[in-house]
């Protein structure tokens, strides 16, 4: 992609397909249908609908308005720019943290609002379902989840993920574990897509990297569970000397807060791939002090458009806090792939898929691309802890070791993706 302003481009050119005419039709009427039509795609650049299908309620309604309000800014920033030469419309859905809901509410943005962009959903099992409906309808998806199968085996031509997956966050935190915290390893886990992939990450690299490796033990709680007492008895039983915990969201603030009043928190060490999340920490209050966790994205952090985007982020939600990685997935989902649609010169998302593919650009957190093989953005990885503020009660992240990005992602060949 040039970035010298050395290309002249054309203005990006909006197809004419089955929602644009089923859109038309409702706004104008079957008669008013051709006048409608002769001002799609024409050479002013065009409007573009982005569809945001975000956890307004269920299990994880307390991170999906971050999510939202990410895509929300890059949106706003991008209308508001000369660089990009159309303009983008926003839908909105939720999807309930459920598989069935999430696809019922993406057709409704699709046909209803004439979306071919979706960005959303932070429950893995959701995503996959929008996997398969992605390519089903020709829309490029974001998916804001991190289970490998996204990007690996269940990947798909229209999918491109700035979401940090699990496979990084292993990548960047097994190890250290063992190095660091302990070799004789329980993993509790949620039952379900993500939960599980943490569990074969971890588990894989571990065995991979040392010898001394013992896995103690496995509990698996479903996902939305209440009561985690005969699980937390179970580790306090064993002869593990590190906790590895797979879950997110309010399964995991439950599942710390009841570690924490049973003991289990002083006994041995915790690590997360989660709780240096600001929810998290926000809902663990003082619990969140001394864990453990791999780390997406810090607002700290010194790196590409870190500083604009906080500072502009914090301007437009100040309830919010400054933003933390949900935020940030939602504002790179959106930006990354409106530079898709600026290469291509055009917003088919036929095209766009093709030219966002690999791309060369920036991001939040440095230089960036959705890798060619599975549309991965290679995104760089921390080991962090959760640390006692200098005021106020939310517990501070300190960074501990960071894995580049082109050295956290997994080899396109052990990713399962065919593209």
């Amino acid at each position: 992609m040039r970035t010298d302003g050395g290309t002249e481009r054309r203005a990006p050119q909006r197809r004419v397909d089955r929602r644009d005419v089923l859109k038309a039709a409702g706004v104008a009427g079957v008669a008013g249908l051709s006048g409608c039509l002769s001002n799609i795609g024409g050479g002013g650049g065009g409007t573009v609908t982005y569809g945001l299908l975000n956890p307004i309620s269920g299990s994880y309604s307390s991170l999906g308005p971050f999510q939202r309000h990410g895509a929300e800014l890059a949106i706003q920033q991008l209308n508001e720019s000369d660089d990009f030469e159309f303009e983008i419309e926003i839908a909105r859905g939720d999807t309930e943290t459920g598989a069935s809901t999430a696809t019922q509410a993406a057709s409704q943005l699709v046909e209803q609002n004439g979306a071919d962009y979706i960005m959303g959903a932070i429950s893995s099992s959701v995503a996959l379902a929008l996997n398969s409906f992605a390519l089903e309808n020709e829309v490029i998806y974001n998916p804001g989840a991190a289970a490998i199968p996204i990007t690996g085996e269940s990947c798909n031509e229209y999918v491109f993920r700035a979401e940090t997956n699990t496979a990084q966050i292993a990548q960047g935190s097994a190890v250290w574990t063992l190095e660091n915290l302990g070799s004789d390893v329980w993993f509790h886990i949620a039952d379900y897509a993500y939960g599980q992939s943490v569990l074969r990450e971890w588990r894989s690299r571990m065995e991979a990297a040392d010898a001394d490796f013992n896995e103690v033990g496995v509990t698996r709680a479903e996902l939305g569970a209440q009561n985690y007492e005969s699980y937390i008895s179970q580790i306090a039983d064993s002869d593990a000397d590190v906790l590895v915990v797979g879950s997110t969201g309010g399964d995991f603030i439950r599942f710390a807060k009841q570690a924490e009043s049973q003991g289990l928190k002083d006994q041995l060490p915790m690590i997360t791939t989660t709780a240096s999340f600001q929810a998290l920490r926000a809902g663990l209050g003082t619990t969140a002090y001394g864990i453990y966790s791999g780390v997406r994205y810090n607002a700290k952090v010194d790196a590409g458009w870190n500083t604009q985007f906080v500072d502009a982020y914090t301007s437009e939600y100040p309830d919010d806090g400054a933003p933390g990685n949900f935020a940030r997935v939602g504002y790179d989902s959106v930006r990354m792939t409106a530079l898709g649609m600026q290469e291509a010169g055009s917003t088919d998302p036929t095209e766009v898929k093709d030219a966002l593919a690999g791309l060369e650009t920036n991001s939040v957190l440095g230089a960036n691309r959705f890798r060619e093989c599975d549309q991965q953005a290679m995104n760089p990885v921390w080991v962090g802890q959760n640390v006692e503020p200098d005021e106020g009660e939310i517990a501070d992240v300190e960074l501990i070791e960071k894995v580049s990005g082109a050295d956290a992602i997994p080899s396109c060949s052990s990713t399962n993706c065919s593209l």
